[in-house]
């Protein structure tokens, strides 16, 4: 029985000695692993911990647009020489275990990596300084598992061979800060033109949190994201006792004297949309620290000529002696290539980059997305609508919404799309919007790039929910690119030292509207610039005739808040906004025509050495001389005529002569009605005087 039991036993006995033996091995193996690394980190030499080359962004001509000097521009600090607050606000938020580890926490490690399996990402880190500095010193920013373990070694061999003050003092003046500003003296020179020795707690507190994001974080341009960063370090620094809690309240509540960012500026061509570059650079793998390591090619599409046009014509038509505000933007319709940017009528001033980031009413600028959802619903350039004032119902719950014409001016008559479009009445857009039904502009301005949000209301189609300036460039070259839409793109490649790609934009583009519908509508947007359109109001763009002098398809808008100018020629697409940042109401009447008179001489000076290209129409579109008055066939006998494109088999087969003969056998058989209702009448009472007699 016993023999039994233990025979029985033996196989069970001898899969636990194997897993002990692999256990073992593993050990062995990890053991002898982990000697090899550090054996090789201390036998290595020391890896260098300075970088000197330049970084340079090309515009699209491949012409210097502006440069990164890593190392020249750079200011080397000693540890020493920075402020206390600085060194332990950087080392509270991002490495509080700093001065104990050898190079990696292991228990942020444990943790980072159980969020990570969590969430099934690898979003969150647990780098410590020292990994940090490897990696914006050695490696690229990839979250892989290869990277990471590259990442120890290198943080080992730093460890190694260097003090952990040498490590410190290298990575606070290598750290990016945003806006060119490499190291802290750089930033705290930039920031607060001051060196990173007299920095207050306020002042060190703020700056030890922009390297989170050095774009996202910037105190110029939005100084509530970096305040509310900073009160995240102040608060690590209280948890460490770094600071009391006296001190922390103070710090949040002291006002930062920053200085005017007009340094910013420099000789870059330019700056918004190169910042507008390292946020791009930011949101990608490649991470703005990467060019601390210098010798990186940043290509763009920039036109350096017409950002000079952009900024000048910018500069010259916004009044200089108020708050108000000016953004424009240009895309190459084809492509989608961003060839000029400016983000604010002066940069030294405010760096916010109001064409990337605001979001501002567009008024009547929406109007051409309605009208082509209009002529997908059978809508032709001569439907017609009556212009008077009107009250709409905007629900079955009795509300009602009373929009208005610009001065109130009204046809009290029917009025056909073109025209509509032309003089801007609204109440054509409202009549319009409501027969489509909510959702039909919503959809439209999707298709074309709008990247907003819409709500699908009444008073959409009057522009009253905000848009940015960057899609509606890109929405207006959809129409003008024959119904494809664009994607803006800034950067072509970018390459390091050696020439490698390390990243590649393609140009993007996609086919989201009928060509022919697109062409129709393009068509009628010349309209606006027309004074021979004799109309109950005049024409949009009657004040900038004057200054076109090729084909250009427009549309303005204006908001209590808002002015805009978006228009194209194949060649080009520009995108005009003026405002105030604090939506104060402007004042139209000497403020209004300045995005227009932006637009118009970009537009004319840009193009000067372009040929006159009119917008070319694909296969199905006619062009027919319309008579005005009835909308039919011209004729010589019915005087002045328009010529309009018409989807083939859309435009009219009567001739105005036809109406013309119409009106008179009409008005003939009311003359011989009115000839004879005398004569009935007297018969009437020819014949009652003879019934009384």
């Amino acid at each position: 029985m016993n023999t039994a039991l233990k025979r029985h036993s033996q196989p069970k006995l001898s899969w636990w000695r194997k897993l002990l033996r692999c256990m073992l091995l593993a050990g062995v193996l990890f053991t002898s692993s982990a000697l090899v690394i550090v054996t090789s980190a201390i036998v290595l030499e020391a890896p260098p911990i300075q970088v000197d080359q330049t970084t340079v962004f090309y515009g699209a001509d491949h012409s210097v647009i502006g440069e990164s000097h890593h190392g020249n521009k750079r200011y080397w600090i000693e540890l020493e020489d920075i402020s206390p607050s600085l060194i332990d606000a950087v080392i509270s938020v991002e490495d509080r275990e700093f001065y104990e580890h050898n190079g990696f926490d292991i228990p942020r490690i444990m943790s980072a990596i159980a969020a990570n399996i969590k969430s099934g990402s690898k979003a969150q880190g647990a780098s410590t300084i020292t990994q940090q500095y490897a990696r914006n010193l050695f490696l690229t920013h990839d979250k892989t598992w290869s990277r990471k373990l590259e990442e120890a070694f290198y943080a080992l061999r730093l460890e190694t061979h260097y003090d952990k003050e040498d490590i410190l003092e290298g990575y606070l003046n290598t750290i990016y800060f945003g806006h060119g500003a490499y190291g802290i003296e750089a930033a705290s020179k930039l920031y607060f033109d001051k060196s990173a020795s007299q920095l207050t707690l306020s002042e060190a507190s703020l700056l030890a949190g922009i390297p989170k994001g050095p774009s996202y974080y910037s105190p110029f341009s939005y100084p509530d994201r970096a305040k509310g960063r900073q009160r995240v370090v102040l608060a690590s620094m209280e948890a460490t006792g770094a600071i009391t809690t006296t001190e922390r309240q103070q710090a949040e509540q002291t006002e930062w004297e920053l200085e005017p960012p007009g340094q910013l500026a420099d000789e870059r061509t330019g700056p918004y949309f190169q910042d507008h570059i390292e946020q791009l650079i930011e949101s990608t793998d490649l991470n703005p620290q990467l060019m601390e390591r210098g010798g990186l090619h940043v290509y763009t599409t920039l036109d350096p000529e017409l950002q000079q046009l952009a900024e000048k014509w910018v500069e010259l038509e916004t009044p200089k002696d108020s708050d108000i505000q000016a953004a424009l933007a240009v895309i190459d319709p084809h492509s989608g290539d961003v060839r000029a940017l400016v983000g604010g009528k002066n940069y030294e001033e405010s760096t916010y980059n109001r064409v990337i980031h605001a979001k501002r009413q567009p008024g009547s600028a929406i109007k051409p997305f309605l009208y082509y959802a209009a002529l997908e619903s059978g809508f032709t350039p001569l439907t017609s609508f009556r212009s008077e004032p009107t009250e709409f119902q905007t629900g079955t719950d009795g509300n009602t919404y009373t929009p208005g014409n610009y001065g109130e001016k009204y046809a009290n008559d029917f009025i056909d799309l073109e025209e509509a479009l032309a003089v801007s009445d609204n109440i054509y857009a409202m009549k319009t919007h409501l027969f489509l039904g909510p959702d039909a502009l919503v959809n439209t301005a999707e298709k074309v790039g709008i990247t907003t949000e819409l709500d699908p209301i009444p008073s959409l189609a009057l522009g009253t929910q905000g848009v940015r300036i960057i899609d509606m460039a890109a929405g207006y070259s959809a129409l003008t690119n024959g119904g494809q839409s664009v994607k803006p793109r800034f950067i072509q490649k970018i390459t390091d030292s050696q020439g490698n790609v390390l990243m590649e934009q393609k140009q993007e583009t996609k086919q989201v509207l009928d060509p022919k519908k697109s062409y129709v509508l393009t068509d009628m947007m010349q309209s606006m610039f027309d004074l021979s359109l004799d109309s109950y109001t005049s024409a949009t763009g009657a004040s900038i005739a004057h200054l076109i002098d090729r084909p250009l398809a427009g549309k303005s808008g204006s908001t209590d808040y808002d002015s805009w100018m978006v228009g194209s020629s194949p060649q080009l697409t520009t995108a005009v906004w003026v405002g105030y940042d604090d939506n104060r109401e402007m004042n139209h009447a000497q403020e209004g025509q300045v995005s227009k008179r932006i637009w118009a001489q970009f537009m004319r000076e840009g193009l000067e050495d372009e040929l006159k290209l009119a917008f070319s129409p694909p296969d199905g579109i006619v062009k027919t001389d319309i008579d005005p008055e009835t909308g039919l066939l011209s004729s010589e006998e019915c005087g002045p005529s328009r010529t309009i494109a018409f989807e083939a088999g859309t435009e009219p087969t009567k001739s105005c002569t036809d109406e013309m003969e119409k009106e008179a056998q009409d008005g003939e058989h009311r003359d011989q009605h009115e000839n004879k209702l005398p004569e009935k009448e007297e018969k009437f009472f020819d014949r009652l005087k003879k019934w009384f007699e």
